[in-house]
């Protein structure tokens, strides 16, 4: 359950553990931190309870900074509950939630709102204003307050910390490949289907126009992808960029479902990316950019394989 204030806790979501943090993404780290999350929760008998921040805090403290949004609040939420949280309680981020101190944002959110009976964090976590609050200052508000304190060691993959940023220097590279395998779903792009030129319907390649993107789309190519959608799962092409071809410099979304006809004008639209195709290039011709995509769609379905 996703509750979007912390003014009004629902009793199911008061006395068991939380865990908080940003979480953007959901990735592997995340994942074993929420793996002792629900053993912490049914050890004490309550729900598991990730505190989230909506917007992130950079966004209200250094706007110019703020990170690129990886998941939306809801597709977090759903991630979450995936991996066996019970509700995520989204605080709306603003300057006097900011400037809360260390102790007066434990007593506020810890004991008052949740009434939790456990934490789980990182040894990297840090709360109130000006991050004054730390792992050390947690544990003696823990243990004053009758809190037991899990501290969950960083996850790792290779040589470095599985961590948010990390994958957005992946996606930003184009590195799909390499950024799906730290995260525990496959990368997705959520926007709204706008319309377009319709020049992929003249090609013979009909696209939907990605638009009001919710969160960071990859580099610049064409990736091969999954979309869900009501009538099922559907194969598709997405390309990402200007169109140098018919010298078009603005960059768009652009999503070619695989053996599916209909109207999606309007609707959310979810790209679930598998891996990356190929870089964006100009073509001679119509035909040569209608060989390459054909070229591209065949590569897409042999990736799904």
């Amino acid at each position: 359950m996703l509750i979007p204030t912390l003014e009004r806790i629902p009793p199911a979501a008061r006395g068991g553990a939380i865990s908080v943090g940003n979480f953007d993404g959901v990735h592997r780290g995340h994942a074993a931190l929420i793996e002792q999350l629900r053993r912490q929760a049914d050890r004490v008998g309550g729900p598991a309870v990730v505190v989230t921040f909506d917007p992130h805090p950079a966004a209200i403290l250094r706007p110019d900074r703020q990170p690129p949004r990886l998941t939306s609040l809801e597709r977090r939420a759903f991630l979450l509950g995936q991996l066996g949280v019970d509700h995520v309680v989204a605080c709306p981020t603003n300057l006097d939630f900011l400037a809360k101190s260390a102790e007066s944002f434990f007593q506020h959110v810890v004991r008052d709102a949740l009434d939790a009976r456990a934490m789980v964090e990182g040894p990297n976590f840090f709360f109130g204003r000006n991050r004054e609050g730390d792992i050390d200052r947690l544990q003696e508000f823990c243990d004053a307050s009758g809190v037991a304190l899990q501290v969950v060691a960083p996850n790792r993959e290779g040589e470095a910390m599985i961590s948010s940023t990390r994958i957005r220097r992946l996606l930003a590279g184009g590195e799909i490949g390499q950024a799906n395998r730290l995260l525990t779903a496959p990368y997705a792009l959520q926007g709204r289907v706008e319309r377009g030129a319709s020049r992929g319907a003249t090609l013979g390649f009909p696209t939907a126009n990605l638009g009001d993107l919710q969160n960071m789309p990859p580099q610049h190519g064409v990736y091969a992808c999954r979309v869900p959608l009501a009538a099922g799962t559907r194969l598709a092409a997405t390309h990402i960029g200007p169109n140098p071809t018919f010298d078009e410099g603005d960059a768009k979304v652009e999503v070619h479902l695989l053996d599916w006809q209909g109207d999606l004008y309007g609707q959310p639209l979810q790209v679930d990316f598998l891996d990356k195709v190929r870089d964006i290039a100009r073509f001679d011709s119509v035909d040569a950019l209608q060989r390459q995509l054909q070229s591209d769609i065949a590569q897409v379905r042999q990736t799904a394989t």
